[in-house]
């Protein structure tokens, strides 16, 4: 529970508690449990309309926050996930494979941060090494040889900054997915679902289409390695996230990604089938679009998507 969710739980307990309190039957409480859920409801559109970003950034990082695999088994179909990188190793920080989506096969990538200490410690909580990001770039080249169309999912703090990773080539691996990718020749649909954090979210995010969630976000660093930077302390990440513009709708705006994909009030992880259901419908429609596109037409799109990013002046 977040800091400023407990008014919404204190509000959800006391529901809970009457409910159980009349489920014997012998007293009647349904109009009062009714009355407190409307209230619990107004309160979350209350909150949840008038979010920071900073709040918005821990809703980004919810422990419950539905990850890669909860959307692959919720959208696809028949998915078989690929390991390694045919170089040094395998790395569960990313998952990868071949899947079907409404009868077209398509290639699959995304972080994956892990569920409980044991799992967390073995997806190295959402950080790929340079073999993830090699091993996504081998489902990616493969993808491309029979013609499937690639969609990834971004949720990660960023690459991994230790010193085993950068040994292995940490910067040239996230470079090289950058150039590889921007000259594929099937559709990349690219989805941000929770964390959006510097070169390892850019890793698997060159893209012909890119999409976020309400709550999710994008930036080149986090606030806390912002605010370290700036103003020597962590403490001031609330006054980073707000100036770096990390959200959907300021990203939007900026002319920076395609599509907001709306969230439940409450974020994601109240409601997971319906926000299963409209990232399906956003790869539906994209998918309709970029599926019938000449390659030579998509390549030249792309690369110009990504001139357009920004600009400066002399």
């Amino acid at each position: 529970m977040l800091e400023f969710e407990k008014p919404i739980k204190n509000l959800e307990d006391k529901i809970e508690e009457l409910r159980t309190i009349g489920s014997d039957g012998q007293v009647n409480i349904i109009e009062e449990i009714n009355v407190l859920q409307k209230k619990c409801n107004i309160l979350i559109k209350d909150i949840y309309s008038n979010l920071t970003p900073w709040q918005i950034t821990q809703i980004a990082r919810h422990p419950d926050r539905p990850y890669t695999m909860d959307y692959i088994n919720l959208i696809f179909k028949n998915f078989h996930e690929l390991h390694g990188d045919r170089t040094y190793a395998d790395d569960n920080a990313i998952v990868s494979g071949i899947s079907q989506f409404q009868g077209i096969s398509v290639a699959v990538i995304g972080h994956q941060k892990g569920r409980g200490t044991n799992d967390k410690i073995k997806r190295n909580f959402g950080m790929a090494k340079p073999e993830g990001f090699r091993k996504a770039l081998r489902v990616m080249k493969l993808a491309e040889r029979f013609n499937m169309p690639i969609i990834t999912f971004i949720d990660t703090p960023g690459a991994y900054p230790g010193i085993d990773a950068e040994e292995r080539g940490q910067s040239e691996a996230i470079a090289n997915n950058l150039l590889e990718m921007s000259n594929l020749s099937v559709p990349i649909l690219s989805y941000v679902i929770g964390e959006g954090g510097s070169g390892g979210a850019l890793a698997i995010g060159v893209c012909d289409h890119l999409a976020m969630l309400d709550y999710s976000i994008y930036s080149v660093i986090s606030p806390e390695g912002c605010a370290s930077i700036l103003w020597k302390s962590p403490e001031n990440a609330n006054l980073a996230a707000e100036a770096m513009c990390i959200t959907a709708d300021n990203l939007i705006k900026l002319k920076l990604i395609d599509e907001v994909v709306h969230e439940p009030l409450g974020g994601a992880h109240r409601n997971i089938s319906q926000v299963s259901k409209d990232i399906s419908s956003s790869i539906a429609k994209n998918l309709s679009i970029y599926n019938n596109m000449d390659s030579r037409i998509l390549i030249k799109n792309r690369k110009n998507k990504l001139d357009s990013v920004g600009y400066f002046q002399e």
